[in-house]
């Protein structure tokens, strides 16, 4: 896992917000070596992941002749909600990073939401990005923009990240996911689930406005919405390693970059990320805005979710408990 290292201004009082090490620009994309190199190999294609992608990718050429006003609303609500709440919120910063409790069934919910935006099962998911955490931007990174921007970005999901034992590498990455009999259905349902998902959409459009509405409701509510959501993930996984400041020195090129926590509601705060993993909220700064935050912070108040972790670590977190209890005292 990629490391925070001591601020410069770490002469500040203890409990106050240290100073951000302000360092933007661009990150050095030279490689320490290219172990990308050797997944790309015939012998690793992922032919799967390739169908569905440029699958995905074709039918949003017929985005222009199929637009309506009513789709594009769809397309919108479901970017969110499958974006925000099922990649943001539900895979990465729930299953992932454990940033928050939850029941069984929370988490079964929005693991299923992130199905929905179609970057894989929650099992592949979270074990990729946990291996990303622990050789981020050096050998071993699944995708790191020293073995290129356009890798980083979208063409290492065209080769599997294990090494044909998929089953070992989800256990060495994801052991805890693997053991849920839940998180193993949705592994196994991964296709049904869209398939289910784009008849709903095309009975949605039919039943607002017929045959030419149905058509329009699938390839923009489904596709045109996948393929943006893709986009936003991908450019954390790109951008958000090559442009934009620093507010911690890390282990890592990881930088925070506006315009990615506006597409990926607040993921774009990458090194704020990189710095405190298990840390649910993103935005350190009060211009840093996190709309996934906003989602979590609803959700606790629901009762929906709890032990929280905003905070960045165990002496915070004492500093915080004990200033609310000398408050509930008074």
């Amino acid at each position: 896992m990629s490391t925070v290292l001591e601020p410069k201004t770490n002469k500040n009082k203890p409990g106050r917000r240290k100073k951000p090490v302000i360092e933007a620009g661009k990150a050095s994309v030279t490689p320490d070596s290219n172990p990308a190199s050797e997944r790309r190999q015939w012998s690793r294609v992922s032919w799967y992941a390739l169908i569905w992608l440029g699958l995905a990718h074709v039918v949003v050429l017929a985005a222009p002749f199929t637009f309506t006003w009513q789709a594009l609303v769809a397309t919108v609500v479901m970017h969110w909600f499958t974006g925000s709440l099922g990649i943001c919120l539900g895979y990465h910063r729930m299953l992932t990073h454990d940033g928050m409790k939850t029941s069984p069934w929370v988490r079964y919910l929005f693991a299923g939401i992130g199905t929905l935006a179609g970057e894989g099962s929650p099992l592949d998911w979270v074990a990729d990005h946990r291996k990303h955490h622990a050789h981020s931007d050096h050998d071993g990174d699944p995708h790191s923009p020293k073995d290129g921007g356009w890798w980083s970005h979208m063409f290492w999901l065209a080769f599997h990240t294990h090494t044909g034992d998929r089953k070992a590498y989800l256990q060495r990455w994801a052991p805890d996911l693997l053991k849920e009999r839940g998180m193993r259905i949705l592994d196994k349902l991964f296709l049904p689930i869209h398939v289910l998902n784009g008849a709903l959409m095309t009975g949605l459009g039919y039943w607002l406005g017929g045959p030419e509405m149905a058509v329009s409701f699938l390839v923009w509510a489904v596709f045109v919405r996948l393929v943006f959501v893709l986009h936003a993930t991908w450019m954390v996984n790109s951008l958000s390693h090559i442009w934009g400041y620093r507010n911690y020195e890390t282990t890592d090129q990881s930088r925070n970059n506006w315009l990615v926590a506006i597409v990926a509601y607040g993921e774009g705060w990458h090194n704020n990320h990189h710095a405190y993993p298990r840390m649910a909220k993103h935005g350190h700064q009060w211009w840093e805005i996190d709309v996934t935050w906003m989602a979590i912070c609803t959700l606790k108040k629901l009762g929906l979710v709890w032990d929280v972790v905003d905070y960045k670590n165990a002496a915070e977190k004492r500093a915080r408990d004990k200033a609310a209890k000398a408050a509930d005292a008074a």
